[in-house]
Parts: C-alpha cells; sequence; structure tokens
C-alpha cells in the first residue's frame, strides 16, 4: 500500500500569492521551526504546510491530521500498542491546538478545539502514567494545569507557563526536561491563557498576581519546603519575573523571550497586540493595556536578589537582543546572566533540546543551592 500525502511544496512569493490572508500569516508566524517547537511532529507540520500552500484553510488543515492520528489508534482493526497510542494521542491533541492558533477571538468554536485538544492530552497522560490533570482555585476563578512529578526523589518544583499564544500543552517539553532532573513540574495556564481562560473563562486582570501566588502555594503545601522555581516564556517571561520579585518563596526565575515592559507592545503589531487584547477577556484595547502596565518585570520586591537566567535569540524578530539587554540590565537583581543563541527565533524554538536541556540544568542547580552551571560554546 501507498500512504499519500501533499508533501513538501516550496513557499515561494508565487505559490502564497494568491492564498487568503490568514493562510499567508499562519505561514509567516508559525514557521516550521516554531511548529515542532510546540511539539507538532515535524512530519505533520511539512505536510501542514504544505496542505495550506496548496489552498486548504489552516484550522481545516490542521483538524483533518490530528483525525488522521485518532484513525490510527481508534479505527484500527486489531489493539493499538500503548506506546503508540499514546503518541498518536499526543500528536493529534497538538496539531488541534495549532489548528486554532490563527484565531483570536474565544467563540465557541475555538472553545470546542481547545477542550478536545486537552481531553486528547488527558487520555494520553492516563495511558503514560506520568503527569496529571490538575485545577487549582483561585479568587479569580480555576487554574487549569498538568502536574509533571519528578522520575525519582524531588530536589524541586517549578512553574511553567507560556505566553500570549503557545500555553502549558505547548512547553510540555520543558517540563518533561525539568522532570528527568527531579523537579516536579506543573504546566500551568496562568489567567487569560489556554483552559483556564478557554474552558473557566479566567482572564488576565488587575488582580493576576494572586493567582500566581496561589500556584505558588499548590506547590509550597504539596511539599512544603522544597524550593520552586519558575520559568516563563515569551511573554509569560515578563509574568514570571513580576511574580519572583514579589514572592519569597521563589528562589529562581527563567525569562525565555519577554520584555520589560509589555504595555509597550504597540498596536501596529497586528494580530499580536489583539491577542494581548482578548487575554483580558476584553475588546477595549485601553483597558487591555492597563491591565498589561501591571505586568512589572523591573519592578523591585520583596524577594529583589533572585537569581534570573534570561534566553534570547539573536535572530528573535519579536524580541531583539537590545530589548533583551535592557530586560537583563534592569532586572531587580545582581545574580543574572544572558544566553544568546546567534540564529535563534523567538522563544528559541529552533534549539529546542539545547534550550530546553539548559532550562532545566540551570534550574536544577539554582534550586539545589549550587551556582549556575557552566555553559559550552
Amino acid at each position: 500500500m501507498t500512504l499519500a500525502f501533499v508533501g513538501s511544496r516550496a513557499e515561494t512569493e508565487e505559490a502564497t500569492s494568491g492564498l487568503t490572508a490568514e493562510s499567508r500569516a499562519g505561514l509567516r508566524q508559525f514557521p516550521l521551526e516554531r511548529m515542532t517547537g510546540y511539539g507538532v511532529d515535524h512530519a505533520d507540520a511539512v505536510e501542514l504546510r504544505g496542505r495550506v500552500i496548496e489552498g486548504q484553510d489552516w484550522c481545516s488543515a490542521a483538524t483533518e491530521l490530528a483525525d488522521v492520528c485518532l484513525r490510527r489508534v481508534e479505527g484500527a482493526a486489531e489493539p493499538v500498542w500503548r506506546t503508540t497510542r499514546i503518541a498518536y494521542l499526543r500528536r493529534a491533541s497538538t496539531l488541534l491546538r495549532m489548528s486554532q492558533m490563527m484565531m483570536v477571538s474565544d467563540t465557541a468554536e475555538r472553545r470546542a478545539i481547545f477542550a478536545r485538544a486537552a481531553e486528547l492530552y488527558a487520555r494520553a497522560a492516563e495511558a503514560s502514567g506520568d503527569r496529571e490533570r490538575v485545577t487549582i482555585e483561585t479568587d479569580g476563578g480555576p487554574l487549569a494545569g498538568w502536574l509533571v512529578p519528578a522520575g525519582g526523589e524531588a530536589v524541586g518544583s517549578a512553574i511553567v507557563i507560556g505566553g500570549v499564544e503557545g500555553w502549558a500543552m505547548d512547553f510540555d517539553s520543558v517540563g518533561e526536561a525539568l522532570a528527568a532532573r527531579g523537579v516536579d513540574a506543573l504546566l500551568l495556564d496562568g489567567p487569560g491563557q489556554g483552559e483556564t481562560r478557554l474552558t473557566h473563562e479566567h482572564y488576565l486582570n488587575p488582580h493576576w498576581l494572586g493567582a500566581y501566588e496561589r500556584a505558588v502555594g499548590f506547590l509550597d503545601e504539596r511539599s512544603p519546603g522544597r524550593p520552586i522555581g519558575f520559568v516563563g516564556n515569551s511573554m509569560g517571561g515578563s509574568v514570571a519575573m513580576t511574580v519572583a520579585a514579589r514572592d519569597t518563596r521563589i528562589r529562581a526565575c527563567v525569562d525565555n523571550g519577554g520584555i520589560h515592559a509589555p504595555w509597550l507592545v504597540p498596536p501596529t503589531m497586528g494580530t499580536f497586540f489583539s491577542k494581548m487584547v482578548a487575554a483580558c477577556g476584553t475588546d477595549d484595547a485601553e483597558r487591555a493595556v492597563d491591565v498589561w502596565k501591571t505586568v512589572t518585570p523591573l519592578a523591585d520586591g520583596p524577594n529583589a536578589g533572585y537569581p534570573l537566567l534570561v534566553l534570547q535569540g539573536g535572530e528573535d524578530p519579536m524580541v531583539s537582543t537590545d530589548l533583551g539587554r535592557i530586560l537583563l540590565r534592569g532586572a531587580p537583581t545582581d545574580d543574572k546572566r544572558m544566553v544568546v543563541f546567534s540564529d535563534g527565533n523567538h522563544c528559541v524554538y529552533n534549539h529546542k533540546h539545547d534550550r530546553d536541556a539548559l532550562i532545566a540544568d540551570w534550574m536544577t542547580a539554582r534550586l539545589c543551592g549550587l551556582p549556575s552551571p557552566e555553559i559550552t560554546n
């Protein structure tokens, strides 16, 4: 038999000029490296892009590929190996999450897509037994997340969050790297993110800090006295630094792609700015900017002096190295360093394994009270 695919297509101006604005934006905003960085299988990413270039819309192309993955485990005539089932469930979940990336408004369709993606992820987690779904109650509403326990005796705990787009499940590779080194990882959808937003309607609001304090409390209550770290990706890095300076339970923080002043992102950033507004549960841009003004990564606080690692992509089209240096210089701690991947894109998706190892090695060392590990060029 032959397994048929559209396959790779040349992404030339001629090939993409007749596509819809959304399709062109999807291809531009989510290059191959970023898609695989969010966990999309390389072959699925190539096929998705090929189908879009052939004229299929972004959402339906990704959804159909998710259905293909599901048919391989749910429509098989014979029982499927557990490992195979886990892999295809996770691939299907990742493709569904990718299918809604171009959506800005929280429509019923988007909520249904994300809920289905989370359910598939939960089924894979149940089969693998290596993570569990958690819900943390806060004054502002529930927080959704996934706890990836350490493999063996834990030496610490850490929260991992995404940003304006790309949320908890999309950064599970960071959590897995931490867990492999003895750090319990809470992959968290904070206010305005993922399931917390699309299922529980818990948005980013002026009181968001209390929700993260409750998430830190969840880990502290689970393992009293164990050191806690915070890893923030993209705009989540700005959030993580804000929390770290104010919560004395945070012993180390990683910023991967954040900026020093999120509220300065201009409306000319188009879709990204619109997604920042949507994260606040409003269509009022001024109101949303006021909320983002409460995300202050350079502000002092009772926990100033926390160890900080900043990761920066040298070719990041969203956050320049100069902006990364502004954030580094202004951070309220002297215990800080920045690592620049010279050809790195936003959040260093194109060096995913090296990035994850660097974050996990550094975080584990600092939570154990050790100095920053040496980094080999």
